[in-house]
């Protein structure tokens, strides 16, 4: 077999090349009648035809493509600023029931998931530690949980645990951002809802507009990006110092509550934030994110466990659908934040929280806005979402041990 030859691409590379992907994937979306209908985000469909061909080009032309990810952390870190900056007090004690429902009900679910990769570890003949690997601590966990755990389970004696749970963490990823959509289109569908008031979605759109021949754009633009390096910038001094202090929390966190802090001040002061230069940040922020995120999966390391990796994802798939469907949906309400909120809750625990934001951001914008699961659903991700899986694989670890 010829010597494998590796293309690397710098930050501002992959930069340029994202936005090719996503204006492709944008563009498809507007051909493709089924992609808009089933509200696919743009970044998912143009993400993952990239990584397709890269897989080819590894296949038959034996090049890697490999990608300086700077970038897309810092992207990570400016979307969940502009969620921080459109969190207003008086929005989050609104949604504090919604938060204790959402969260009991991922625990719920992340039960579920590991009984169901548990179940096909048996099914299969091997280890149930394995099904573990195909359950909550790949898909709902994502990569970071999966190589955790894959490396103290290679510690108990399961060979290629990291392997397999990296795997499933990556086609959890790309399900997590299909399934989404049409899960929120049934559920419109079905009980007939609709988003905000025409009049309302009016009055946002018209607030968006600038004057024509004016400067009035560049003083509220050159403000909220001056808000978002400071929620990036203090975030990180924030981290460092309770990392100092033994205490570690993901960077995304940090920079999100920044925002909230510096929203809450504003509103105090009667100065409040425009909200509508900060949501056109965070979608840009969010979708090329989510490219370059697809467009970095190396389909071609998944081939050796094919079989096996269709099989959990089926089953997955359908026990997450039946799950937003039947559960998410009524517990949260029956209602269109209920809707928003489903879709989000089969990114978060198929793939990972910015899947969750990106499906809710596809529904968005064709039916109006939910505060309500802009607030929820990444603050479940955030805080709960880990603790609730460990907690759930600790419980688990212990009923599989002999």
């Amino acid at each position: 077999m010829s010597e494998v030859r590796v293309l690397e691409f710098t930050p501002m590379d992959m930069l340029s090349m994202s936005i090719l992907v996503l204006f492709f994937g944008m563009y498809l979306t507007r051909k493709i009648r089924f992609l808009a209908d089933n509200y696919i985000p743009p970044a998912v469909t143009g993400g993952l035809l990239f990584s397709v061909a890269a897989a080819l080009l590894y296949a038959f032309a034996r090049v890697q493509i490999e990608f300086d990810m700077a970038m897309r952390d810092l992207l990570l870190l400016v979307f969940f600023s502009t969620v921080g900056l459109g969190a207003r007090l008086s929005t989050l004690l609104a949604g504090g029931r919604a938060l204790a429902l959402l969260a009991v009900t991922a625990g719920f679910f992340l039960f579920l998931q590991n009984s169901v990769g548990v179940a096909i570890a048996k099914a299969f003949g091997v280890h149930p530690g394995y099904g573990l690997m195909a359950g909550s601590i790949s898909f709902a966990g994502g990569h970071g949980t999966a190589i955790a755990w894959g490396q103290v389970a290679e510690s108990a004696g399961l060979e290629g645990a990291s392997a397999v749970g990296l795997a499933f963490a990556t086609f959890g990823l790309v399900t997590g951002g299909l399934v989404g959509g049409p899960i929120a289109r049934r559920l419109m569908t079905k009980h007939g809802l609709e988003g905000p008031d025409a009049e309302a979605v009016a009055s946002a759109a018209a607030e968006a507009k600038v004057e024509e021949g004016g400067q009035d754009w560049l003083f509220p633009v050159l403000a909220t990006l001056l808000m978002l390096a400071l929620c990036v910038s203090l975030g990180d001094v924030v981290n460092r110092t309770l990392l100092g202090r033994g205490m570690k929390l993901p960077g995304f966190l940090t920079a999100m509550f920044v925002g909230i802090v510096i929203t809450n001040v504003a509103e105090a002061t009667k100065r409040p934030v425009n909200s509508v230069v900060i949501d056109k940040f965070g979608e840009v922020a969010l979708n090329v994110f989510l490219a370059m995120s697809m467009m970095a999966i190396q389909l071609w390391t998944l081939a050796s466990a094919a079989t096996a990796i269709m099989v959990v994802l089926i089953a997955q798939v359908l026990l997450m659908t039946i799950f937003a469907i039947f559960v998410v949906f009524r517990v949260m309400g029956r209602d269109y934040d209920a809707v928003v909120m489903s879709a989000g809750f089969a990114g978060m625990g198929l793939g990972a929280t910015p899947v969750a934001i990106a499906n809710m951001d596809a529904i968005t914008s064709r039916y109006g806005p939910s505060t309500k699961a802009f607030i929820v659903v990444p603050l479940v991700g955030a805080f709960f979402i880990d603790l609730l899986n460990a907690g759930t694989i600790n419980f688990f670890i212990r009923l599989l041990a002999p």
